[in-house]
């Protein structure tokens, strides 16, 4: 069974935007606060963006301003905004609940920001 599938990533010039969903299934999403997290070459997987089932937000400070997380509770996707990209924003991105680790962690999405 799948519980999560990533996608939306791809090569974005510095300051350009990508969105990122997350398939999830229903059991998982109704249930748990859902977040992203990413991984950048050389480093450990890091925590950026939470939302809590009635909405509310945290945000990793590196991504505070720019990244905008949001869910759509009818067809248990999460989504990522993100704007002003940078090339410190290259990462493979994963989404999974909160805390992570209840499921187990999908393939991610491939983020690249380079010109």
């Amino acid at each position: 069974q799948v519980d999560l599938v990533e996608s939306g990533g791809g090569l974005v010039q510095p300051g350009g935007s990508l969105r990122l969903s997350c398939a999830a299934s229903e059991r998982i999403f109704s249930i748990y606060s859902m977040g992203w997290y990413r991984q950048a070459p050389g480093k450990q997987r890091e925590w950026i963006a939470q939302i809590y089932s009635d909405g509310r937000t945290n945000y990793a400070d590196s991504v505070k301003g720019r990244f905008t997380i949001s869910r759509d509770n009818a067809k248990s996707t999460l989504y990522l905004q993100m704007k002003s990209l940078k090339s410190e924003d290259t990462a493979v991105y994963y989404c999974n609940t909160i805390p992570p680790g209840i499921v187990a962690w999908a393939q991610g999405t491939q983020v690249t920001v380079s010109l």
